[in-house]
């Protein structure tokens, strides 16, 4: 039958009634009926039609019988057509072309609402041969020397590493340049491949950079097809040997295990953050060293060395470098290396805060005048706005941001989208949209590296506009919670409810800001010491 065109007035199909736009005479399902079948009179409507030979009746009965067997519910064996078709006493019309897609479109009716598993899509197979040539010695590759005239494109394992790297740009967003840079970067490490061969980080790193080329990319690809072998010292084991340096090799092995634990976690220890973990070694290697020049080992350490570390130290630092050395002790109490926790039983004191003050009106000048780019006038609004940490404006998604019905997500805690914020999310997506169209990253603050990536952008990166200046984001941040329990009242409940703080700081915004209304600083600067360096 030939295409209906799209102008064609609807009519009646001769065979079932159906209304709608027909290629001829009688629909499509019509006009395949009688193709195969004979015509006849219909032992149900009496109408000389083709019929099926079989049960005698036409299409449209048929139909009217299916119709009434779905509306009972009948399956299996039971719903045999023939009784169906000798109760059929009136005829519900319907509409032409329901089941099949019209000019190309999505089908229609039940075959539309019908919906089908996408086909799964068939992984490249790495090519396989029944040999492989073994080496006789490992020498090193110099991919400097490479001469493009001697390269092999037709090798099965960089045809399959450049779909891989095709594949993995357009899912992520990679600019003609970079997919260029990966394509001419893998023809020079495999256009001379063998199967079961493997490419080392090393190697690697040093012919690409001769090159210029992006090595970061390329490497993932390798890394996805298991061509890469990864020779490079980790950044942890580097500084933990060096952290170590000068220890005696008592103290050193229960350090060192003790850091493991805190990195990976033990049998009833949770693995904290890596900065946690530099945090607490910078913290006890001055305390170690200086034992190390008298013991060889912890089990030597006793109460009054314990305490006569805590007597030279004041504040917070005497606090922090206290619990660094339970933590220590603890972990060598339990593994059974030591046979008694000198850190037992003292006591620290109380940890005196100072008074949080707000910041002064010309350095929010100064920090507004230094967020020139977008991403910095969007993260500077979150953090003096919404008291937003720079962690949490890093991670922010795309789907965190509802312009629409102005609402914004911040920590799992919905807030409403003022005008400030609104002008600068859209100043930053239109910013986003100009430089990088094709980004699949679901962050909303990209980079020039995280935009062909997944990942957030770095705290470095996020802070960088501010470096330097007195309103930093989390000073921002900290000023603005202060400035909540100025204007509204010093109420804790009413702190925690709006910025989700804990009790603990909540009660210090609002001890800090009573003293503050009570109290002016100006009237007596000795009794209240200014420090802004408190971020609770």
């Amino acid at each position: 039958m030939g295409k209906i065109s799209a102008d064609k007035p609807s009519a009646s199909c001769a065979g079932c009634f159906a209304w709608g736009q027909l290629p001829g005479r009688f629909c499509r399902g019509c006009y395949t009926y009688g193709q195969q079948h004979a015509v006849g009179k219909c032992a149900g409507c009496r109408r000389r039609v083709p019929v099926n030979q079989d049960y005698g009746y036409c299409r449209l009965c048929k139909a009217q019988a299916t119709w009434a067997i779905k509306a009972a519910g009948v399956t299996g064996e039971a719903a045999s057509i023939m009784p169906f078709l000798r109760q059929v006493s009136h005829q519900q019309l319907f509409f032409a072309n329901m089941q099949r897609p019209r000019n190309g479109g999505p089908a229609l009716g039940k075959e539309g609402r019908r919906v089908l598993k996408p086909r799964p899509v068939p992984e490249p197979v790495q090519p396989r041969t029944p040999w492989v040539q073994l080496r006789l010695a490992e020498a090193p590759r110099v991919l400097s020397r490479y001469d493009h005239r001697r390269r092999d494109l037709t090798n099965p394992t960089l045809d399959l590493a450049r779909r891989r790297a095709r594949t993995i740009g357009e899912a992520r967003g990679w600019t003609r340049w970079v997919t260029l840079e990966v394509n001419r970067a893998l023809a020079i490490l495999l256009s001379g491949h063998m199967p079961g061969e493997k490419i080392r980080y090393s190697e690697m790193f040093e012919g690409l950079r001769h090159f210029g080329l992006n090595i970061k990319r390329t490497a993932e690809v390798l890394d996805q097809l298991d061509l890469l072998d990864d020779d490079r010292i980790p950044t942890f084991e580097s500084w933990l040997e060096r952290k170590l340096d000068g220890l005696t090799d008592g103290i050193r092995r229960d350090a060192e295990d003790w850091i493991r634990t805190l990195r990976d976690g033990g049998p009833r220890s949770r693995p904290r953050d890596l900065s946690t973990v530099w945090t607490y070694l910078n913290e006890a290697r001055p305390v170690l060293l200086d034992w190390s020049a008298r013991y060889d080992h912890l089990r030597e350490v006793t109460r009054d060395d314990v305490l006569a570390v805590r007597d030279q130290l004041e504040g917070a630092k005497r606090h922090h470098t206290l619990s660094v050395l339970r933590s220590l002790f603890r972990h060598c109490k339990k593994n059974g290396t030591i046979f008694r926790n000198p850190t037992s039983r003292i006591r620290v004191g109380r940890q005196d805060y100072g008074v949080i003050l707000p910041l002064d009106p010309h350095e929010v000048r100064a920090a507004v005048d230094a967020s020139t780019t977008p991403a910095a006038q969007l993260a500077l609004a979150l953090a003096a706005i919404h008291a937003a940490r720079p962690k949490i404006v890093r991670e922010l998604l795309l789907d965190d941001v509802d312009l629409g019905n102005r609402r914004l997500t911040l920590a799992s805690r919905v807030r409403p989208l003022d005008d400030l914020t609104r002008d600068a999310v859209l100043g930053w997506l239109d910013y986003r949209r100009q430089r990088w169209p094709n980004t699949a990253n679901p962050h909303l603050i990209v980079s020039q590296h995280t935009a062909m990536d997944t990942c957030p952008v770095s705290g470095v990166w996020i802070t960088n506009a501010l470096r330097g200046q007195a309103a930093t984001l989390e000073r921002l941040r900290v000023d603005r919670q202060l400035e909540e329990a100025l204007t509204q009242g010093p109420d804790p409940l009413h702190l925690a409810e709006v910025f989700g703080l804990d009790e603990t700081t909540a009660i210090r915004y609002a001890a800090a800001a009573r003293r503050i209304l009570e109290r002016p600083l100006e009237a007596d600067p000795a009794a209240s010491p200014r420090t802004r360096g408190s971020t609770p």
